[in-house]
């Protein structure tokens, strides 16, 4: 089976299971307690109020009548119009997703320039004290909450050192004149990465820690192979036959524990975002919760599902590219 008929089979088999988050989050939406038209006004508002504005986003019609008519919208690209906001869920969306990319990516680096080389050094070093300084940090790392991280890097950094700043994000390509303290781009760039380094370490030390337990028992698992012991009686050198032969090998397993953290720190980075009061997707989704707005919400679940059906989807692209072994489908399977 060809790469492109392998992603456009995939993407097919991806919508039903957009499909089943929409309408998991509808249900669930519609059967929370709390009406949003009353949260939206205030309790004071007259009936004739309210009813106007459960005309206007439909909220008057019987559920599977909305059900279907969000469908409908959604595959026509429009998400609807936010309650609280009184915008297009899209347009909320668009205005808060850099500062959530922003986070998850600087994450992600830092989880895989990390973990990588540590997990390489601790199995080559099985068992040395290196070893197990790198697993007990690895241990804490996976046993300790990103948002505990968050609360102790701003009371020790923040209020205690006074190093960084506990709340906001400067972006990058922000204005110099729009932020604080800033008159050229280098100044951006410096209170960039002042507000982004406490939220990086505290959604990155979980993905970071996990990756690093996985790379070290797959590199262990391939230096007992067969073929590394030959290879070390032939005389190959140590980094040589790491570097060469072990390495690529050992990355099968890391790629899907990378994979599967992108939900991990999508999820994290709500926590993340409310810490260190970050205008993300996060922080609208909490914000669009506790409104009751039922688009935002939806509109949110939606693209977050997206992102992580995108997300394993390039993993298994690169497994085949990793692993010639792997093929993508078919009789030959």
């Amino acid at each position: 089976m060809s790469l492109l008929r392998y992603v456009v089979r995939r993407l097919a088999q991806s919508v039903f299971t957009l499909l089943g988050v929409v309408t998991l989050t509808f249900l669930l939406i519609n059967a929370a307690p709390g009406d949003p038209v009353r949260i939206f006004i205030g309790p004071s508002a007259d009936a004739a109020t309210v009813e106007a504005i459960r005309t206007q986003f439909g909220l008057n019609q019987p559920l599977h009548v909305r059900y279907f008519k969000y469908l409908l919208n959604v595959l026509q690209g429009d998400l609807g119009q936010s309650i609280n906001y009184r915008v297009p869920v899209t347009q909320k969306i668009l205005e808060r997703l850099p500062a959530t990319l922003l986070l998850v990516a600087s994450s992600f680096t830092f989880a895989i320039l990390t973990a990588v080389p540590i997990g390489v050094l601790s199995a080559k070093n099985r068992n040395q004290l290196s070893d197990h300084v790198f697993r007990i940090l690895g241990l804490i790392g996976v046993s300790t909450p990103s948002f505990w991280v968050g609360l102790l890097l701003i009371i020790v950094f923040t209020y205690h050192l006074g190093l960084f700043p506990a709340t906001g994000l400067v972006m990058p390509w922000a204005d110099p004149a729009s932020v604080d303290n800033a008159t050229t781009r280098l100044d951006v760039l410096y209170e960039a990465g002042m507000h982004l380094l406490m939220p990086t370490l505290t959604l990155g030390t979980l993905q970071m820690a996990a990756i690093m337990r996985i790379e070290r028992s797959s590199m262990l698992e391939v230096l007992n192979q067969e073929y590394v012991t030959l290879a070390r009686a032939f005389g190959v050198k140590e980094r040589t036959m790491l570097r060469k032969h072990a390495f690529k090998n050992a990355q099968l397993p890391v790629l899907t524990v990378i994979g599967l953290q992108l939900t991990t720190a999508l999820g994290g980075s709500v926590l993340t975002e409310t810490v260190f009061s970050i205008s993300g997707m996060g922080t609208l989704i909490v914000t669009s919760v506790n409104a009751r707005d039922y688009p935002l919400i939806l509109g949110g679940t939606l693209f977050y599902a997206s992102l992580f059906v995108i997300g394993v989807l390039i993993t298994d692209l690169l497994y085949a590219y990793l692993d010639p072994r792997i093929s993508y489908g078919g009789a030959d399977n």
